[in-house]
């Protein structure tokens, strides 16, 4: 069984995020979690919160069964750019330069270990 988790206008370039996913993708959610916990970078907060939120989707999916979140892992993790603000900025001699405040979306999919393996 599948869960998705999806952060919409994360206000963060999607190419600073990328640097961050790559070192969960694939990995338990357990291992996952503790990885981005001690990294310093901003993005890391908002995948943690993501995968918080599908491990909370995959729960909350079934509730006739007993789940368990141990034996979970991220199936994918991914991130699409989402819409630019553009500014301006007064620069010399009358100019005007652009300043352009990219946002991202993020999405997290996590998955049962058995379908890991088939």
């Amino acid at each position: 069984m599948e869960s998705i988790a999806k952060s919409n206008f994360f206000n963060q370039s999607a190419k600073k995020v990328r640097k961050e996913l790559q070192f969960i993708r694939g990995k338990q959610v357990d291992v996952a979690l503790n990885t981005l916990q001690f990294a310093p970078q901003k993005a890391t907060t908002v995948i943690e919160k993501t995968i918080q939120s599908a491990i909370a989707n995959y729960l909350q999916a079934d509730e006739t069964n007993e789940l368990n979140a141990d034996g979970l892992f991220i199936k994918e993790a991914f991130v699409n750019e989402g819409p630019t603000q553009k500014r301006f900025r007064p620069a010399s001699m009358g100019r005007a330069s652009r300043i352009r405040k990219r946002s991202s979306h993020i999405t997290i999919i996590l998955t049962d270990e058995n379908k890991k393996r088939k």
